[in-house]
């Protein structure tokens, strides 16, 4: 606490030295936000929209879980982040989780357990922006919910290895049901806000649309090839006549599909060969709609999802080859013989290794994905009125906003 009140104590100098004071400053970047009438407007469309999507998946016939917030290991992320934050507790050092995918899988272990959802928390150290320039969309601590569902298919690694054809056209269709699970939830979302919170929209000068089946949807091989790496998601959303769209098949997360990823005699694709149609995730993109122009603004990602991962033998070596862990889990009698290499990743490896009294592997096949709620308002609703993410948050804390947050 006393390093706390030092920081603050030099943040209170500096403010003075350059002509302003403490309580003036939380007044112009706190306090007026607060009892502004844009953020009432955001806040009561954040309720309807969360509840909506709440309702959706119970309906859906999916459980809450639990949050987890610290763990020996978390998501590693394919994109730069500061360093996580550690908490030791009774000699044992536990990350801050970015997100908590591995107990997403975790909790679908039971066969009675259709699917699972959660408001899981995100702390994620994004850098700031080098060129001190607002991005506008990034938040350091964050709202998501994500979604698990279990696929049951059984396919074991025989078959992956020797039955290419018939994998591929069950993740195929594995691969649709998904799409269709998360475009029903983002219409009913927007259908509930449509009907509920017209006042707020106008306020904000925006509309939603209520999007129709199916969205359209680009292969992000060929969006890299007609837009380049740089706002991809902006510059397809511009040719796209809707508010939301899929940009599918990234080289992303280790957990995300690929498949074939281990062909039937050990070795793997090369690197070159891989093409969106390989790999089985998607990301949601979605655009704000202005009212008085009837223009759309800039596309933002909003959900990324995948067919999950679920062999012992690729989860192990997507890991390697991602340079997450050094070498494969040693097992003897139970004993894991690596375990102080392997990171936090020793329990988690030691439960996909698992299995059952009919030998079967415990850990399920999945798909599933995580909508940022933060993110998504904010796509939707930047216009007039919001400008930048921290608009449509209470205490949104923006890498490129503050020196430092006070709340």
């Amino acid at each position: 606490m006393a390093f706390i009140g030092e920081d603050l104590f030099r943040f209170q100098a500096s403010l003075v030295q350059s002509g302003t004071s403490f309580e003036e400053f939380i007044r112009n970047n706190y306090v007026e936000k607060w009892v502004n009438d844009t953020l009432f407007c955001a806040m009561n469309i954040r309720t309807t929209f969360v509840t909506a999507i709440h309702n959706f998946l119970v309906d859906e016939g999916l459980i809450n879980i639990e949050r987890v917030q610290m763990s020996p290991v978390t998501d590693p992320l394919a994109h730069d982040v500061e360093h996580v934050p550690t908490i030791h507790y009774k000699g044992m050092p536990y990350v801050v989780t970015h997100s908590m995918i591995y107990m997403k899988f975790l909790a679908c272990f039971n066969k009675r357990v259709k699917g699972i959802f959660v408001d899981s928390p995100n702390i994620r150290l994004e850098i700031e922006s080098p060129l001190r320039m607002q991005r506008g969309k990034y938040l350091i601590d964050f709202s998501q919910i994500d979604v698990e569902l279990r696929r049951g298919r059984g396919i074991g690694f025989d078959e992956y290895k020797n039955s290419p054809k018939k994998v591929e056209s069950i993740l195929r269709e594995d691969y649709e049901k998904i799409i269709d699970f998360f475009e029903r939830m983002i219409i009913t979302a927007c259908k509930a806000v449509a009907d509920t919170n017209e006042t707020e929209l106008k306020e904000l000068g925006i509309a939603i649309e209520v999007p129709a089946q199916p969205f359209p949807r680009i292969r992000h091989t060929d969006a890299l090839k007609k837009y380049g790496k740089l706002d991809t998601d902006a510059k397809a959303g511009r040719d796209i006549s809707s508010q939301f769209f899929w940009i599918t098949g990234l080289m992303r997360e280790n957990y995300d599909l690929i498949y074939p990823y281990l062909l039937y005699d050990g070795s793997k694709v090369p690197l070159e060969a891989y093409n969106s149609d390989m790999i089985y995730n998607y990301d949601l993109c979605a655009k704000p709609l202005v009212r008085d122009t009837n223009t759309y603004g800039d596309a933002l990602e909003i959900l990324s999802g995948a067919i999950r991962e679920w062999l012992y033998e690729p989860i192990v070596q997507r890991l390697i080859d991602n340079r997450i862990i050094p070498e494969a889990p040693v097992f003897n009698n139970g004993v894991l013989e690596n375990i102080s290499v392997l990171d936090g990743y020793g329990p988690f490896l030691t439960a996909v290794h698992m299995m059952n009294k009919d030998g079967q592997p415990y850990f399920p096949d999945t798909m599933g994905g995580g909508i940022g709620v933060e993110r998504s308002l904010y796509a939707l609703l930047k216009g007039p009125k919001i400008k930048k993410i921290d608009d449509v948050t209470c205490f949104g804390k923006n890498p490129d906003s503050y020196p430092i947050f006070l709340y």
